[in-house]
């Protein structure tokens, strides 16, 4: 919603969203909002009450491994900052990359991982290595206390079901589109 407005519409909601407004009243209803027919939804109380139903009420730390292109363009994401994600670590293995400075985070060695993690208490990691290393990389963030890894590389891991994995698939979502458009 823009910057100061007080009430939103379920046409609205639904135009952010991409899908119609009766599917963002039926969904909304799961967790009952106060709007007013006609008027729409509060928007603050609505980010509230959503921000809770998402487990936002408090702010996350992530830490990234890989200082490449990838992992460089991620520590300077605003989006981050804005939904309660604090970047505050930065791990790669390339000498030239440790010591310097992205985003006013210092690029630190890999082998640093499970100490820095465990002293920023970092809850969430994110994975932006080549597939070679991704399952190391998962490994020393599990065991400095990671159970959120989202993950770039183009790998599958090996995890115990205590540990949530998000694989992003830059690949596979191209194709999806490839076939949408081919239909």
């Amino acid at each position: 919603m823009a910057a100061g407005q007080d009430t939103c519409s379920s046409e609205q909601l639904a135009d952010g969203a991409g899908v119609n407004p009766a599917q963002v009243r039926k969904d909304l209803s799961f967790i009952d909002p106060p709007g007013v027919r006609g008027v729409g939804y509060d928007v603050a109380e609505l980010q509230a009450l959503l921000r809770r139903e998402l487990g936002l009420t408090r702010p996350y730390r992530v830490a990234i491994a890989g200082a490449g292109n990838l992992g460089s363009a991620l520590t300077m994401y605003p989006g981050f900052n804005e939904s309660g994600f604090e970047v505050v670590a930065l791990f790669d293995t390339d000498k030239t990359k440790i010591g310097t400075t992205i985003n006013a985070l210092l690029v630190e060695p890999f082998d640093k991982i499970r100490g820095i993690v465990a002293a920023k208490s970092v809850s969430i990691g994110i994975i932006a290595t080549p597939a070679g290393a991704a399952q190391e990389v998962a490994d020393r963030f599990v065991e400095a206390g990671v159970r959120s890894i989202l993950n770039f590389a183009p790998a599958v891991l090996k995890r115990s079901s205590a540990v949530e994995v998000k694989r992003v698939d830059l690949t596979s979502e191209l194709q999806i589109l490839a076939y949408h458009q081919n239909q």
